[in-house]
């Protein structure tokens, strides 16, 4: 009967796998579209568009010499920074296939790459292009940032006798629900991977729910991240000479910022609205920056349409400060890219963008590691144990809603011993929770060190 039940059940899985294949090769016009529509406001989703679709020209690899590694997004392209920054050190020949979704994460990209290196766009998850990918590039190890998992790329890896690990891995509730619902297609892709690295025990008990038994629970890559120092230099000298307290919104989200506009909005016309609040901060100044950077003018009309005036950091003339005009501004718009550390050190106080709506919160690592106390919402299920560590730590309050956020917030930079506590007490959250990187770079030795040929289980 046991086997009756196992034949059942891989019949069940290809059935899925051929139907998602066709539906996934089905498609590929709309997907073009899309990037066709997404390019309008950013071009570098123009760039090189037949990668997507396993076309190359980069010259087929004769030897599996390249370690793929792919980081969808910006934040996963910054963390793989971190890890790739210690490999090149314990591996100094390791040649890099960099892949990534998105036109912000592949630009991030540049920077990392080094001669010998390839950097293309994440393969189309379907049965020909990804057959394409592996034939074309031979890696001989992919590691996967965090959450990617696809189940017809997974696939073609074994067929290829690809080992992939699932590195800095994270797998929320919802995630899990979602991959349960889809156990046919899940459970196969999963416990094809041949290592899984979660990053908290939380995480690792859901890995485990899903049939796939983690390596090892390693901790976050994203806390041994190292914060730009001239950048920090910069905006701590910047607050210091601005003599008033800076409210930071860090990667907010739309629909965030239509509340916080209405509510600074009011305070900026109300008397009443500022004596609710000490003297302190009846003058604080606003800095918002949007998690995408194609919400920029967006954001600057939302924020004009509540009578605000907007400056925006790209206008800012160089020099040890900005302009006069800037300086009359309501609301400071972070529009430039890769300088989270100078806002993080130019602010008081943040708010975590992300976290206001259901959509999981934003990464508050990088404001702990510059000493920039957070106010989050209720919504950090994408980072859930970061969230609580750092609320216990006393480097994060929580509020439920962005009203008493905002609240929460003035009160703090309102009170400068408070402020300075939950400063110092950010910096010694970070600090405490580095190791992952030098964890994971052992952990992956067995796989940079094989001599012999990767057997899939």
């Amino acid at each position: 009967m046991a086997g009756v039940h196992r034949c059942w059940g891989q019949h069940v899985r290809r059935w899925a796998l051929g139907i998602y294949a066709g539906l996934t090769w089905l498609a590929q016009p709309f997907l073009r579209r899309k990037l066709a529509r997404r390019s309008l406001q950013e071009p570098g989703y123009s760039q090189a568009i037949e990668e997507r679709f396993g076309h190359y020209s980069h010259p087929a690899e004769a030897a599996p010499e390249l370690v793929w590694v792919h980081a969808v997004s910006l934040g996963e392209t910054r963390t793989a920074a971190v890890l790739l920054k210690a490999l090149r050190a314990r591996h100094p020949g390791l040649r890099l296939l960099l892949t990534h979704g998105t036109a912000t994460g592949r630009a991030e990209g540049k920077s990392l790459l080094q001669p010998g290196d390839v950097q293309v766009w994440q393969p189309w998850d379907s049965q020909a292009v990804v057959t394409r990918f592996f034939t074309h590039f031979k890696p001989r190890l992919g590691l996967l940032m965090e959450t990617e998992v696809w189940p017809l790329t997974i696939a073609a890896a074994n067929t290829h006798a690809v080992p992939l690990v699932l590195v800095n891995a994270r797998l929320s509730e919802k995630s899990l629900q979602q991959a349960l619902h889809m156990s046919p297609l899940s459970y196969p892709a999963y416990g094809a991977l041949a290592k899984v690295l979660a990053q908290t025990d939380d995480d690792a008990g859901r890995f485990r729910q899903l049939g796939v038994t983690p390596a090892g629970v390693l901790g976050n890559l994203k806390f041994d991240a190292t914060p730009d120092a001239q950048q920090l230099a910069t905006g701590r000298a910047w607050r210091k000479a601005l003599g008033q307290p800076v409210l930071m919104f860090a990667s907010s989200r739309e629909g965030e910022e239509l509340d916080f506009f209405k509510q600074i909005s009011a305070l900026r016309q109300s008397a009443q609205g500022f004596g609710a609040i000490n003297s302190v901060a009846n003058n604080f100044k606003v800095l918002l920056v949007p998690r995408h950077p194609q919400r920029f003018g967006e954001v600057q009309a939302l924020a004009a349409q509540h009578g605000l005036r907007v400056s925006r950091r790209s206008s800012w003339r160089a020099g040890p400060w900005p302009d006069d005009d800037a300086m009359q501004a309501d609301v400071w718009l972070g529009d430039s890219l890769g300088e989270m550390a100078l806002y993080y050190a130019l602010s008081d106080v943040a708010l975590l963008g992300g976290s206001f709506a259901p959509l999981g919160g934003q990464n508050l690592i990088e404001a702990a590691a510059c000493g920039c106390p957070v106010v989050m919402g209720p919504h950090t299920f994408n980072f859930q144990q970061a969230a609580e560590l750092a609320e216990q730590a006393g480097a994060a309050l929580r509020a439920p809603d962005l009203q008493h956020g905002l609240q929460a917030a003035l009160a703090l930079v309102s009170d400068a011993a408070a402020q300075a506590a939950a400063a110092s007490k950010s910096l010694a959250f970070a600090d405490r929770n580095r190791g992952a990187t030098a964890k994971t770079v052992a952990a992956l030795v067995p796989f940079l060190n094989a001599q012999t040929p990767y057997i899939p289980a």
